[in-house]
């Protein structure tokens, strides 16, 4: 496993950390993954207040329980479950962010946060506000480091230019190479570390049916799939390009794998003990895949 360094955190990740997401409390496996991830090498575990109305933390917590020291764990916040339990809402304030960091550090059963992420942002947010609780929280030793999951460049200007944010969690695949235009640059030339999301598109450059997906359409996405296919033989090979690519841009620290079962973390270990992508394959990817820019939040 390779580890690269996370911006200016002072962190060091592993090139395929862990999504925790889709992992469930009833799942008897699921901590048996997390377990064996950690024993594989990944040691960044990304999770959420949101997920599961806290219960993705306390899996994640008791998981990792007698291996803390080992591994690393992000987890975001700003989202607020409404009180009558019919959703969620925004909620970006300072007080909001201080009180859901302590109750955060309770379910995952520790003293501090590695890397905590504002889980969104919009341009109309309160930005020094929000940069104002991560700094309190670091002073506070409650968090290592901090950042934003976002796929907004706008938004994500403007946290680069106000804020010390060591991280960006962003989208990004062979099927989204939007960043590519906006926002990975900027955020290498300023030692902020990328977390790439979604590198395999939802399972579509792996083994999905094809299906409209952002601004490709079905047939498009077919066409693409099939001379994907046509190269990348097998799965393993298709998941390999896919995470291999993303990796590949110098702006991108760790690629965020959403793991739900063995089979599949088995995979994404394959992906990361392989050898990177040469500049001919890199080159062949582009082509089959062209880059399309964002229409909005630019």
């Amino acid at each position: 496993m390779q580890y690269n360094s996370l911006g200016n955190s002072g962190l060091e990740v592993s090139s395929v950390s862990l999504g925790c997401m889709s992992l469930k409390n009833a799942d008897v496996n699921a901590e048996n993954i997390i377990r064996k991830a950690a024993d594989s090498g990944i040691n960044l575990f990304d999770t959420a207040d949101l997920y599961g109305k806290g219960e993705n933390e306390i899996l994640l917590g008791k998981a990792l329980k007698g291996i803390r020291n080992g591994v690393l764990i992000s987890t975001k916040v700003g989202n607020r479950w409404k009180d009558d339990g019919s959703g969620w809402e925004w909620c970006p304030r300072k007080s909001y962010i201080l009180k859901a960091a302590d109750e955060s550090l309770k379910r995952l059963q520790t003293d501090c946060i590695d890397l905590y992420l504002l889980h969104g942002g919009t341009i109309e947010d309160p930005v020094d506000e929000c940069i104002e609780a991560f700094e309190r929280l670091k002073e506070q030793g409650k968090i290592r480091a901090y950042g934003i999951s976002s796929i907004r460049p706008n938004v994500i200007r403007e946290y680069v230019n106000r804020s010390e944010i060591s991280a960006v969690m962003t989208q990004y695949s062979l099927l989204d190479r939007r960043p590519e235009e906006a926002t990975l640059e900027l955020l290498n030339q300023n030692n902020i570390g990328v977390l790439a999301r979604g590198t395999i598109a939802g399972g579509l450059l792996v083994n999905k049916p094809a299906k409209d997906y952002l601004e490709h359409s079905q047939d498009e996405i077919s066409q693409m799939l099939e001379k994907f296919s046509g190269i990348f033989k097998d799965e393993c090979e298709r998941q390999r390009a896919a995470i291999g690519y993303a990796l590949a841009n110098p702006a991108v620290t760790s690629a965020v794998a959403g793991i739900r079962t063995e089979s599949q973390l088995d995979l994404g270990l394959k992906a990361a003990q392989t050898q990177p992508l040469s500049p001919n394959d890199l080159q062949v990817l582009k082509q089959l895949f062209p880059a399309k820019p964002y229409r909005e939040n630019r």
